[in-house]
């Protein structure tokens, strides 16, 4: 045999083997592969998911925004029961993100045993379970002092437009009736009025100040007396209505706040007595409120929430001296930016294990 011959043997059988190991390996690796758990290495962690109940305002706002840096599940989006959605993404939401008319009960608590954080886009929580929560572990936030401004502006003023009757003179000038029988009647000023305030949080406190600088005489209810607010203190609803003609409702609604402002207190404001509320509408009685308000025996209302939105008393629509809005007093575009700002900064913190803003007292 010649050397070129046994050279190319060489080469061929060397080849051969090659391509052999070659193979060999790529089949190890590729049992490896099958075989192996994914870790990090080779893919992206599964990032938390976070349940949109709603879905609020600023999400519809903000919406783009939020969704390049978040993992949203919007429920709405997908033509299933919500408890349905709910049991399909169960074991990856990590956090939710609700409106202030999106119930989070037991029962959708219980349906995600991965959740360990809630976070409200009102400042109210009273549609979240508390209790469950708190049996669980779960963190509750709130939207803080980013409304209390512009709540407060609201409650100015609904009270300003019952007194001065500003939406019925509107009312008055582009029906004609102006024209067609002259003077409008006799309405009411603000300052010298006596208000009472009833819960004297950051809402509270913007509405007394607000009102005082109008030059109305302040006075409060709470939970407790306020050590560095000079404006008198009455440690019942009772005693407080006794001693003011206006009452404006800044408080949280509780077990023990449903229906306190009822009968028995308006009729001891009286039929010159004015009921403002911006905070939540169970807090008055509101089958009693109408019916003092059609008999005549308070002297007018300026309502920014219902017991049963979106729901309206329609007995109401035709008093001029009521005074309905859309449950919009926080509702401005910069309370909006503020929101959006707080929530992705709570949501961020939350996802790197930081403390929170705005946590809830459970």
């Amino acid at each position: 045999m010649s050397i070129n011959m046994k050279h190319r043997k060489h080469i061929k059988v060397y080849t051969t083997y090659v391509i052999h190991e070659a193979q060999k390996n790529h089949d190890v690796e590729l049992r490896r592969s099958c075989e192996s758990p994914v870790t990090p290495m080779n893919m992206a962690p599964e990032v938390p998911a976070i349940l949109v109940l709603g879905p609020p305002l600023v999400f519809k706002a903000y919406e783009s925004d939020f969704s390049q840096k978040f993992n949203f599940l919007k429920p709405w989006e997908k033509p299933i029961p919500l408890q349905q959605f709910i049991s399909t993404h169960s074991s990856t939401v990590k956090a939710i993100f609700c409106s202030a008319v999106s119930p989070v009960t037991s029962d959708i608590i219980q349906s995600l045993p991965e959740l360990r954080f809630v976070l409200a886009s009102s400042t109210g929580v009273n549609h979240i379970d508390l209790r469950e929560c708190k049996r669980r572990g779960i963190v509750v936030a709130n939207a803080g002092s980013t409304f209390s401004e512009d709540v407060a502006d609201m409650a100015v003023g609904l009270l300003i437009d019952v007194l001065r009757r500003i939406s019925a003179g509107n009312r008055f000038v582009k029906s004609g009736v102006w024209r067609r029988e002259g003077d409008y009647p006799l309405a009411h000023k603000l300052s010298g009025k006596q208000v009472g305030i009833v819960g004297l949080g950051s809402i509270g406190l913007d509405i007394a100040t607000r009102l005082k600088a109008m030059g109305c005489i302040i006075s409060y209810t709470s939970r407790t007396m306020k050590p560095h607010v000079t404006f008198p203190f009455y440690p019942t609803i009772h005693q407080l209505v006794a001693n003011c003609k206006i009452l404006i409702i800044s408080c949280a609604l509780t077990e023990e706040t449903r229906h306190m402002i009822d009968r028995e207190v308006m009729l001891v404001l009286g039929k010159e007595g004015i009921i403002v509320n911006i905070a939540r509408g169970a807090i008055i009685n509101e089958k009693e409120l109408i019916e003092c308000l059609v008999k005549g025996e308070i002297g007018g209302a300026g309502l920014d929430v219902f017991e049963n939105e979106p729901n309206f008393p329609q007995e109401l629509f035709p008093l001029d001296n009521v005074v309905l809005t859309p449950h919009h007093g926080a509702v401005t575009e910069e309370a909006c930016r503020d929101l959006y700002d707080h929530v992705c900064k709570n949501l961020h913190a939350f996802l790197a294990n930081k403390s929170l803003e705005c946590e809830v007292d459970m």
